[in-house]
C-alpha cells in the first residue's frame, strides 16, 4: 500500500513541478530585456532568414506559453508577449520555435517520426484505458494486453518528443549565439529558460512510462494467478 501511495504522489508532483519550473524561469527572464533590444518576431525572422526559410511565417497568437511550429501551415506562433517584447524568455522561446521549423526543413527523423506516430497516439490516448480499466475490473487479460499496446503507443510519442524538444533547444542556443542575437553574459540565463521548458517533457514521459509500468506489472500478476 505504501508503494502505491508514493507513485501516485510522484505521479501527481512530478508534472505540477516540471510546470512550476518552467513558469519561474519564465516568469523571471520575462522581465529580463535582452541586450540586442530585439523581439522574439524579429528573432525568429533572422534565424528563418539566415537559414533561407522565406516561406514560414512569424504570427502572434493569443495566451501564455502557447507558442509553437505548425508544420502543415509553416508558421511560427509566439504568444503575444514574446511576439512584441524584446525579452531574453522571448529570445530563447522564439530561437527554439524555430529550431523546429528548421527541422521540419530539414527532415529531421525524430520530428517525422512524431509527425507519423501523432495520429496513433490520439486513438490511444482516447480508448486505452477503457479495455484496461474492464480487463482490470473483470480481470481479462486479453483486454488488459489490448489496453496496454495502446498506451504502449502513447508512451512511445511521449519518448519520440524528447530528442525533438532537445534537438530544437540546442539548434536554437546555436543560432541565437553563431548569430550574435545574444551576448556571452545572457547564454546562461537562456539555457536556464530552454532546460525548464524541457523539463515538463521529461516529467511528462517519466510520468507515461511508470503508469505503462504500472499496467504491465498488473497484466504479469494477473497471468501469474491464472
Amino acid at each position: 500500500m505504501a508503494a502505491y501511495i508514493i507513485y501516485f504522489i510522484a505521479m501527481m508532483l512530478l508534472p505540477i513541478y516540471a510546470q512550476m519550473k518552467v513558469k519561474s524561469a519564465y516568469k523571471k527572464y520575462s522581465k529580463v530585456p535582452a541586450d540586442k533590444g530585439m523581439t522574439g518576431a524579429q528573432v525568429a525572422r533572422m534565424i528563418l532568414d539566415h537559414h533561407g526559410l522565406y516561406d514560414v511565417r512569424v504570427v502572434p497568437t493569443q495566451g501564455v506559453l502557447s507558442d509553437h511550429y505548425n508544420p502543415a501551415t509553416k508558421t511560427v506562433a509566439l504568444s503575444e508577449d514574446n511576439f512584441y517584447n524584446n525579452s531574453l524568455a522571448g529570445t530563447a522561446v522564439a530561437a527554439h520555435e524555430v529550431g523546429h521549423a528548421i527541422q521540419h526543413a530539414e527532415a529531421y527523423s525524430f520530428l517525422t517520426l512524431r509527425a507519423k506516430l501523432v495520429p496513433v497516439a490520439n486513438i490511444a490516448a482516447n480508448f486505452s484505458y477503457l479495455p484496461l480499466m474492464i480487463g482490470l475490473i473483470a480481470q481479462q487479460s486479453g483486454l488488459m494486453l489490448i489496453g496496454i499496446v495502446l498506451l504502449a503507443a502513447s508512451v512511445l510519442f511521449q519518448v519520440v518528443t524528447l530528442p525533438v524538444e532537445f534537438d530544437a533547444s540546442k539548434r536554437a542556443m546555436n543560432e541565437v549565439v553563431s548569430l550574435g542575437i545574444i551576448s556571452n553574459n545572457e547564454e546562461r540565463d537562456a539555457k536556464k529558460v530552454l532546460s525548464a521548458a524541457a523539463m515538463t517533457y521529461v516529467a511528462a514521459a517519466a510520468v507515461a512510462v511508470l503508469e505503462l509500468l504500472r499496467f504491465v506489472l498488473i497484466f504479469l500478476n494477473m497471468n501469474n494467478d491464472d
